[in-house]
């Protein structure tokens, strides 16, 4: 196979969304998109008669639960049906270090190489920072006599292997050896010791989950990987076990999906994948209303996820949770713990401080009745009069505004403040951290947000997005349909992806070294495609390689084609400010992804209305904008039609989500129901 015919050009599947009915019969071909959030679990199914969106409270302590729950009142458990799950399970198990106990084995002598890491400092004027100690204790470290060489000869193979006593309390192993991603000989031979001796236990090997360089990102892959493994199984075999018939798949955190049976086995994968899945439905819709530059917004219960697309979505190979590096493609993601569950409280030097820590589901903010005591932003909102108590998920819970006045009264007299003041200002204050947050994906990246339209979605995302919009000088805002549900029904959009690297450092390779490597990467990801249920015309193939001059010790991933070399002096010079076009290069990595074509809903557009927005006036009501009590109509989204315009101050309700149009404001709903903002 040549460069020409292996290389593909990423293209995009557009969806275009139809009203949302609430209610509509199921047809026996059922796909459901289902997200477990902080706060609430969201479902969206698509029949043979459109889509519905249903939402449930989620349930920390096994969310399952929920799954389970929502799957019922849906009326679906017990018939076929193709379910993509997206979750935060495992990324919370890594923040909360409520993982598995893991033993680490690793070549002797490199048994701290958790506790050195990098050396690399968060604040490098701070003398007093600290890092969060390693997901592994030193007792559960254990080295090995072995040796593989740089050039991938076995120098020492494995003999008189004696674990210690200490792994007998282990719930998983990972193994991460020296130079494994050249030769995996010893790794292997060690991986089925470890088997052998702890039977029913998980083993993690570094060369199925990362075989690239660097030591310490893939042991702390690996590591992270059989970490979440025992919890992620068990979770997943939950679910599997009480769904009903069907097919099970999980989001990646690259925006793809893969079977349930490979996410128990790695993962590592899934670790942001319901907000992979927020992305991808959120620039599906966008581009489907004709923007190609978006700054996606997705404000949940517990957290705020920004991300960036200039024209397509934007991948990184590595992350970091909680200062612990993964390496694995993950859609660029930017998180900060700004969510409608978010709470106020006074700070040590007694100032008013939001976030990060949440009401979540249990007991959740003050306003739903179930024990919250201490003020959220969605009480904030309440208490301004920017969420109708009456309408909050279509009317079937309603919000108690006056629990919400003493707890605010009380902290407005901590604060020296009247309490419309301090609740204007847990919103200022919310606003602020999730500005920065967008600021951190563009202005820091060399982008102008001017450029760029905010697509905000999420149950809060709504209630904040004007205020974000001013303060950036953003020109529109565009608030999806059912907005609520946005990530599940990004799950709908995925098609299953399947990545694959290779090692090719120091081979001194060249383009058709390097693509005969990746024909041999095609064929694994043929096979496994095959597997789940793809046949050839369903395959799509992405090679990449990553390349750095020779002696850098770092590179950049590029499309591999006739002009890979010139696209990465092209990629230097965007990221660094210059390049050496006659310099020597050399490949590192060969990346390959794979992707199976899914079959994904259609939506058409709505049928068009006139100008006046009146007949979806469903009350009027008094809220709060700049300190002042202004007299505002409340909208039902279900009644509004494509060409109808509304002036702000205005609040729009759903199902899912409300939106506030602030004061000075205007917007117009485009074809396909979204709602489109801009100031006026």
């Amino acid at each position: 196979m040549t460069m020409s015919n292996l290389y593909c050009h990423v293209h995009y599947i557009y969806v275009y969304p139809h009203r949302l009915a609430p209610h509509l019969p199921v047809s026996a071909l059922i796909k459901v998109g289902i997200d477990t959030g902080g706060t609430f679990s969201d479902f969206v199914v698509a029949d043979g008669g459109g889509i519905r969106v249903h939402k449930v409270l989620s349930t920390p302590k096994n969310p399952a639960l929920a799954v389970i729950q929502g799957l019922k009142e849906v009326g679906i458990l017990g018939k076929e049906k193709e379910l993509t799950y997206g979750s935060t399970v495992a990324a919370n198990a890594l923040l909360e270090r409520k993982g598995g106990r893991v033993a680490f084995v690793t070549t002797q002598g490199f048994e701290d190489m958790l506790e050195i890491g990098r050396q690399a400092r968060p604040d490098i004027y701070d003398l007093y920072v600290s890092k969060p100690p390693p997901i592994v204790p030193a007792e559960m470290c254990y080295g090995v006599k072995e040796r593989v060489n740089a050039q991938g000869q076995v120098e020492t193979g494995l003999t008189d292997v004696a674990f210690p006593d200490a792994f007998k309390t282990a719930d998983s192993f990972a193994v991460c050896l020296l130079h494994s991603y050249l030769s995996d000989a010893n790794e292997r031979e060690l991986g089925l010791l470890l088997q052998e001796h702890y039977p029913g236990k998980p083993v993690t090997l570094s060369c199925d989950i990362l075989p690239e360089y660097r030591e310490y990102e893939r042991a702390s892959t690996t590591i992270v990987n059989a970490y979440v493994a025992p919890l992620m199984a068990q979770h997943l075999s939950d679910i599997e076990g009480q769904m009903g018939p069907g097919r099970f798949r999980v989001m990646q955190s690259n925006g793809g999906s893969i079977s349930a049976s490979t996410a128990r086995f790695e993962p590592i994968k899934t670790v942001l994948s319901g907000p992979a899945g927020g992305v991808v439905g959120a620039f599906a819709f966008a581009s489907s209303c004709g923007f190609e530059n978006v700054i996606t917004l997705d404000m949940g219960g517990t957290s705020t996820d920004v991300s960036l697309c200039p024209g397509r979505v934007l991948f990184r190979n590595q992350t970091a949770i909680d200062s612990v590096p993964i390496k694995a493609p993950i859609i660029d993601i930017h998180t900060v713990g700004a969510g409608g569950g978010s709470i106020a409280a006074l700070d040590p030097a007694g100032g008013l401080a939001v976030g990060p820590q949440s009401a979540g589901a249990d007991p959740g903010p003050i306003c739903y009745n179930r024990g919250g005591t201490k003020v959220t932003i969605t009480d904030a909102n309440l208490y301004l009069g920017r969420l109708d108590p009456d309408h909050f998920l279509g009317g079937n819970m309603r919000l108690k505004r006056q629990l919400v006045q003493e707890e605010i009264g009380c902290l407005s007299l901590n604060l020296g403040l009247k309490s419309m003041a301090t609740a204007e200002g847990i919103i200022k204050i919310a606003n602020t951290k999730m500005q920065r947050a967008i600021m951190a994906i563009s202005v820091e990246r060399g982008h102008d947000p001017r450029d760029f339209v905010l697509l905000t979605f999420g149950g809060a995302g709504g209630l904040h997005c004007c205020a974000l919009a001013d303060e950036l000088g953003i020109p529109k805002v565009l608030v999806p349909r059912d907005p609520g549900a946005l990530s599940a029904y990004g799950m709908l959009l995925s098609d299953v992806v399947k990545n694959y690297s290779a090692n090719v450092m120091g081979q001194k390779i060249g383009p058709p070294g390097l693509s005969r490597i990746l024909e041999r990467l095609r064929s694994r990801g043929v096979v496994d495609l095959e597997d789940e249920g793809f046949g050839l015309d369903q395959q799509r193939f992405f090679p990449t390689v990553d390349i750095r001059y020779t002696h850098q010790s770092f590179e950049l991933e590029v499309p591999f084609n006739e002009e890979y070399e010139a696209a990465f002096h092209r990629a230097h010079e965007a990221r660094y400010g210059y390049s050496m076009p006659g310099a020597q290069t050399e490949a590192v990595t060969a990346r390959l992804k794979a992707v199976g074509i899914t079959d994904k809903p259609l939506f058409k557009p709505l049928p068009q209305g006139g100008k006046d927005a009146s007949g979806a006036i469903v009350k009027e009501s008094e809220a709060v904008f700049d300190l002042k009590l202004i007299r505002t109509p409340i909208y039902d989204r279900s009644r509004l039609m494509p060409g109808n315009e509304i002036t702000g101050p205005a609040i729009v309700v759903e199902y899912s989500a409300t939106t506030v149009i602030d004061p000075g404001h205007r917007a117009e709903i485009n074809r396909l129901g979204g709602i489109e903002i801009w100031r006026a």
